[in-house]
């Protein structure tokens, strides 16, 4: 089946880098912009079928752009996201062009929601959401992996796609030794010299994640791979 197609607007790197791996995770094809300038020459070469527009970005703001947007595509939906919070940026939103708009920060699985629905109207077959309710407990910590969040007590961590896919990957193995190549074939789809430095690194960002509950713990056994235990 053909991926929807989302032309993703978004100024801050973390967030754009985020918002994306997650999106392309529930099989989504995303094409990232950064700056407002660069987005209708995207529009036009990429052809989304769905537009989700960040309002203030470099150069143009994203009222501008939904607007000229609409203008060549009256039919495909456009979401904004905005840091306002006041009735009358909702109400531009609206006025711009705009189907629907949520305020930052916001929730990816909402985003999605809302994404579907739209996309629904428009007799498109959107990817399913993965359930956002399937936690794992990690010592004091809550995984949810389809959120992509780390919670400890009131603190939330967003992971980035690679981290949620490992930490995922050990975490439903618990206790159970799993082999460098397997976790590189599973993560990265090959277990080339470079993507095991990179699994190097990610398991010692993941370990820092985890450092305030000394009981999760991911081990190294030399030569062989890790072991998760909680």
């Amino acid at each position: 089946m053909q991926k929807i197609k989302v032309l993703y607007v978004e100024d801050e790197p973390f967030l754009g880098k985020i918002v994306s791996e997650s999106l392309e995770s529930r099989q989504f094809e995303v094409l990232l912009v950064a700056d407002g300038r660069e987005v209708l020459p995207a529009f036009e070469e990429f052809r989304p079928d769905i537009c989700v527009l960040d309002v203030m970005l470099p150069h143009r703001d994203g009222f501008s752009l939904g607007q000229d947007i609409r203008q060549r595509d009256p039919h495909i939906p456009i979401i904004f996201l905005t840091a306002k919070n006041q009735t009358q940026d909702v109400l531009q939103g609206f006025e711009s062009g705009g189907n629907d708009y949520i305020r930052k920060p916001f929730s990816q699985e909402e985003l999605i929601v809302r994404m579907q629905n739209l996309l629904r109207i428009r007799g498109l077959a959107a990817p399913a959401t993965a359930p956002a309710d399937s936690t794992i407990r990690l010592g004091r910590y809550r995984f949810t992996p389809a959120r992509q969040e780390l919670a400890l007590d009131q603190h939330l961590r967003l992971l980035s796609h690679r981290e949620n896919q490992l930490l995922e990957f050990l975490a439903s193995r618990p206790h159970e030794v799993v082999s460098r190549k397997d976790i590189l074939q599973e993560v990265w789809g090959n277990d080339s010299f470079f993507n095991s430095r990179n699994l190097d690194v990610y398991i010692t960002r993941l370990r820092d994640y985890l450092k305030e509950d000394s009981s999760v713990q991911i081990l190294t056994l030399k030569g062989v791979g890790y072991r998760m235990v909680s």
